[in-house]
């Protein structure tokens, strides 16, 4: 039996038990919650309950797979050293590698979340504040509080954030400022994944696009999210008919091939910038990640090909 603190206070069933049950598979959680097996209070709950304070929680005796000494050594080898961007009590901001899915599931047993969870075993409290795909790179903020947490998606719910991205797209783009709405209709495909299409039925979507570099047959831009729907800038730009490079589910899958062996062996999409209030004390806080190394090499080369043609 648990009961609920203030740092798990307001969390997700699924969420909760996640974090309780370190190692333990998403699909066995959701099973003995469908089971009954956890009681919230001597009553069985779905995975979308919120727990309050003071909930008394219980939690099924479940076996875990030991770790090796192997993955002990991992758990404590840090894969983001150098990645923190900025650090308090209350945030924790790093600059994600491409690369790395920000939560496990969908056979990716670690993902960033449970990887720093590993990492720090004496937090208390760390959750995601939002998500990045998991071949963008950028600035991903993670909260250390619970108030820092409800705060942060009150100011994201509200517009109050802003969020840059830097993206390189195939096709000569001329609008120097540009405001793109679409409504964007989630779907999942027979295989189990995620897809996003234009629907007028779908979520509206904003972003205002700024040109940043024309290269030759292909375009820098600079996107200001205006709405964080899921894969807005992929399927936005793609419905355009200004691709994103290396995009491999709404991309021009030829030209993709054709870019690996050119050096781009990723989706030049970048989270390059975000400004927003400290969650706790309201300071401005203006966090940014350099574009990195392999994609500022291709733009590079792009550059030196444009000056031979």
């Amino acid at each position: 039996m648990l009961t609920i603190d203030e740092a798990s206070e307001g969390q997700r069933v699924d969420n909760f038990l996640a974090k309780i049950l370190k190692g333990v598979p998403k699909s066995h959680i959701y099973r003995i919650l469908r089971s009954g097996e956890v009681r919230v209070n001597s009553k069985r709950v779905d995975a979308s309950s919120k727990l309050n304070l003071g909930d008394q929680v219980r939690v099924p005796p479940v076996r875990m797979v030991q770790p090796t000494e192997e993955t002990a050594v991992k758990s404590v080898t840090s894969k983001f050293d150098g990645a923190v961007i900025f650090e308090d009590e209350a945030l924790l901001v790093i600059d994600k590698p491409a690369g790395f899915a920000v939560h496990g599931g969908s056979g990716i047993s670690r993902g960033v979340i449970e990887q720093l969870r590993l990492e720090r075993p004496h937090a208390k409290f760390l959750e995601l504040v939002h998500r990045l795909d998991r071949e963008t790179s950028g600035v991903l903020l993670l909260a250390k509080k619970r108030s820092a947490l409800v705060n942060l998606h009150d100011a994201i719910r509200n517009n109050q954030t802003d969020k840059r991205y830097l993206v390189l797209v195939h096709g000569q783009w001329k609008d120097q400022k540009r405001r793109v709405r679409l409504p964007l209709h989630k779907f999942v495909l027979p295989s189990g994944e995620r897809r996003v299409a234009v629907q007028d039925d779908g979520q509206d979507s904003e972003t205002i696009f700024y040109l940043r570099q024309a290269l030759g047959k292909f375009t820098l831009l600079e996107a200001q999210l205006v709405t964080g729907r899921t894969h807005q800038l992929r399927v936005q730009l793609s419905h355009l008919g200004f691709p994103i490079a290396g995009d491999d589910k709404y991309g021009d899958f030829s030209l993709n091939k054709a870019l690996q062996k050119r050096g781009l062996k990723r989706m030049f999409l970048h989270s390059a910038e975000t400004n927003i209030r400290h969650p706790i004390n309201g300071e401005k806080l203006n966090l940014i990640a350099e574009l990195p190394k392999e994609l500022n090499k291709f733009v590079e080369n792009l550059k030196v090909e444009l000056k031979h043609e």
